[in-house]
């Protein structure tokens, strides 16, 4: 007897892959959406680092966090502190405002998933010591929905 081999996959082989490939893609889609928005923001929490820095370099001379505040642009600087950048349209990053005791709050643009809801405050807290003192400095946290969404971490 002549027996032929087998030239291909059943009809349910078949099925079983393609089931395994939706349910990979069912998890790996969502997933990958998250990282782009994550990836996205970094260019939100990038324009607030020169801020950051400028709180704590007027902290460690002396200035004390309640009267830290960044002018906007064409203002008066109080506190050290630069004036803030324009408002922008393109990009992730739309604005960004230093307030009264050096909190930092960035909007974006929506963009790339991203909402304008989605902002950043980054809140400074003195500890170790006294504004100006070797001992003190400033430990931040981030705090909006670009922690409660994941965006940063603390």
């Amino acid at each position: 007897m002549n027996q032929k081999a087998q030239a291909g996959f059943t009809l349910i082989e078949l099925m079983i892959v393609v089931a395994i490939i939706g349910i990979l893609a069912a998890v790996a889609i969502p997933a990958y959406q998250n990282y782009v928005k994550r990836a996205a923001y970094t260019d939100v929490i990038s324009q607030m680092s020169p801020y950051k820095l400028a709180v704590e370099e007027a902290f460690q001379n002396g200035t004390a966090l309640a009267d830290m505040s960044a002018a906007t642009n064409g203002g008066a600087v109080t506190g050290g502190l630069p004036v803030t950048p324009a408002a922008s349209n393109t990009g992730v990053f739309n604005s960004l405002a230093v307030g009264v005791n050096g909190v930092i709050t960035a909007t974006p643009n929506a963009t790339k998933g991203i909402l304008t809801t989605d902002t950043c405050v980054l809140t400074p807290a003195v500890v170790g010591g006294n504004t100006g003192t070797a001992t003190a400095r400033l430990n931040w946290a981030y705090s909006g929905a670009c922690f409660d969404k994941g965006f940063v971490k603390n």
